[in-house]
């Protein structure tokens, strides 16, 4: 019998092939046009019809608005695109899907499986390698050379985790954001998402700026307290995760940008002179070219409060503490920060790498979504004093690109450090128009960074970081298509799970109900 052939008209296609097996558009649809051969019709054309009946016969039991897709299909050798309702490419709408390559609306089993793991009630784990003798190396001695692209499992391992700890960072000032007026505040909990790490020192950040008073008056009163938490210190305390590292890990976690005072801080970005850093080589600059910071990072960074030191002066004492009692361990500093906190962290790095004067250990900075935070000489000097930073960039970020170059000429500012760039419109799950909020919220990053192989290659399929979390804070930028999915998948997985928790539950438990806001794993 001789080959089927269709021309399908003002596509730019010349021929359509079906084939027997599955049929796939980018992994989504059902459809793969450019992969056909020729092959004998008869049977091709008995397998797409069979196809088309059972997608027919799942679309009436799911809904009565599809109606018009449960005509049957006209058998015959030859399938026109024009014969009225009747025809085989009629029926399969090449002209809707292909140019812009939408997803099928019955996704395959396949990719319907991935949906349903990703948004199990199980966490998956990537597995936590023996860092050992390398860990200097992902700790960025060599600046991460040959780990980035393509990207490393251990590395993105550690990217991710250092990420969840600034997560905890905004559960926990979420929690419990207002300070206390007047007398020291208390104790601040932290649900750490590693348990491994011990927390020993809250963190906070007093601005020097004042808001109108009818400002006062319209937002809550933590949206205008000078000084708020901004995060912690922790050190690992864990003899297995120890060994699994290479060292103890000392770590410093800080929020990103939340109150009215930090966002006035923000918008103070003229350049000035950190002379109160320690630094005495300042003064033997050439004019021109004194390293510089943006002033509302450095006053948030180096203010006290009524009742609170400065950041500067609580994370100093506190790493002295920690370098002086596990003296003679192997020790690394890793600050990890997101957005506002991420220009800190580059604060902190630099302020630690010159107020640590003995037996300083390696300080390492893994930032997300970081604004520029000083000109070219402080970049120069952060590297010159030994501290690394990696700076994870989403490539629709507008935050990373700011400050920009000055509007009446003068210093410019400069980025620090080596960069993973990753891109939104990588994701399978995102769309590619994802605002400029998605593009800046930090589960977007650990989802991007989770999904990147390589500036070259597209998301992995392997991605084991859960959904929940990004459906949950970003539904308005996934697709639509796993938005609907998720929701029917979230509404079984739910079910199932509360009738296994209640089958061998107590009363207390089948008294409470059960939550799909799961903390995401690590990737």
């Amino acid at each position: 019998m001789a080959s089927m052939r269709v021309i399908l008209p003002n596509r730019g296609l010349t021929a359509f092939q079906a084939r027997s097996s599955s049929f796939r558009c980018r992994n989504m649809s059902n459809l793969n046009p450019s992969a056909a051969k020729p092959a004998a019709a008869g049977s091709h054309l008995s397998n797409l019809e069979q196809l088309l009946r059972k997608q027919e016969l799942q679309a009436a039991a799911a809904s009565k608005s599809q109606e018009s897709l449960q005509q049957p299909v006209p058998r015959g050798d030859s399938v026109s695109s024009s014969g009225g309702g009747g025809g085989v490419l009629y029926r399969l709408n090449l002209a809707r899907i292909w140019p812009e390559m939408k997803a099928a609306e019955e996704m395959s089993p396949k990719n319907l499986n991935r949906l349903q793991r990703l948004l199990s009630m199980t966490p998956q784990y990537s597995p936590r390698n023996d860092l050992g003798s390398r860990w200097r190396e992902y700790h960025g001695s060599h600046h991460w050379a040959g780990l980035l692209d393509p990207l490393d499992e251990n590395l993105r391992r550690e990217v991710v985790r250092y990420g969840e700890l600034i997560q905890a960072a905004y559960q926990a000032f979420h929690l419990n954001p207002e300070m206390p007026t007047g007398s020291p505040p208390g104790p601040h909990h932290v649900a750490v998402p590693d348990r491994s790490y011990k927390v020993t020192k809250s963190l906070y950040a007093t601005s020097s700026v004042g808001l109108p008073r009818w400002v006062d008056e319209l937002a809550p009163g933590w949206m205008t307290q000078k000084s708020s938490w901004i995060g912690y210190v922790a050190v690992c305390d864990d003899q297995k995760e120890i060994r699994r590292m290479g060292r103890r890990d000392i770590v410093i976690a800080l929020r990103g940008t939340t109150t009215c005072l930090e966002w006035a801080e923000n918008m103070r970005a003229q350049l000035v002179r950190p002379d109160d850093y320690h630094d005495g080589d300042n003064s033997k600059l050439t004019p021109g070219h004194e390293p510089k910071v943006e002033c509302g990072f450095l006053s948030l960074y180096k203010t006290r409060g009524a009742h609170v030191p400065s950041l500067a002066e609580s994370v100093v004492e506190e790493i002295r503490r920690l370098v002086e009692l596990y003296k003679g361990e192997s020790l690394s500093i890793t600050i990890t920060g997101h957005s506002l906190g991420a220009a800190l962290a580059v604060l902190v790095a630099d302020d630690l790498s010159i107020s640590i004067t003995h037996n300083i250990p390696p300080i390492a900075v893994f930032s997300f979504g970081s604004p520029r935070v000083g000109n070219q000489a402080f970049a120069d000097r952060v590297i010159a004093r030994g501290v690394n930073v990696l700076r994870i960039v989403n490539d629709q970020d507008l935050v990373t690109r700011v400050p920009g170059p000055p509007v009446f000429g003068g210093d410019h500012y400069a980025d620090v450090g080596v960069e993973l760039r990753v891109n939104t419109r990588m994701s399978p799950y995102l769309k590619p128009s994802a605002d400029m909020a998605c593009c800046h919220d930090l589960e977007a990053y650990l989802h991007l960074v989770d999904g990147y192989l390589a500036s070259n290659c597209p998301f992995r399929a392997n991605a084991k970081r859960s959904l929940v979390k990004l459906l949950n804070e970003q539904r308005s930028n996934v697709k639509k298509l796993y938005t609907s999915k998720a929701k029917a998948l979230t509404l079984n997985l739910q079910v199932h799970e509360e009738s296994t928790l209640m089958a061998g539950a107590g009363p207390y438990y089948r008294s409470c109900p059960v939550t799909s806001s799961l903390p995401s794993p690590s990737g």
